[in-house]
């Protein structure tokens, strides 16, 4: 797995909470796209090939952030709608 990439996710996430977030602003919230075509890669090459076990873990930890983001969202989404 090459390491920028995971860490990229990860930063653009940290860098993201850190820099103080709105509900507005999370709902708005895309990773990049490296990230995203990274995710896509790793996504075609699962169903059409073999994932190093790294490649795996990758995979599942992205995937892991961005389910973590949408329930994050559907959260926000509540907060505006009540304010």
């Amino acid at each position: 797995m090459p390491p920028t990439v995971m860490t990229r996710a990860y930063e653009e996430i940290i860098e993201f909470i850190a820099a103080g977030t709105t509900p507005q602003s999370l709902i708005d919230f895309q990773p990049s796209e490296v990230a995203k075509e990274r995710v896509a890669d790793l996504i075609f090459r699962e169903k059409t090939a073999a994932l190093t076990t790294d490649e795996k873990a990758e995979l599942d930890q992205y995937l892991m952030l961005e389910h973590l983001l949408r329930l994050a969202k559907a959260r926000a989404y509540q907060y505006i709608a009540t304010s």
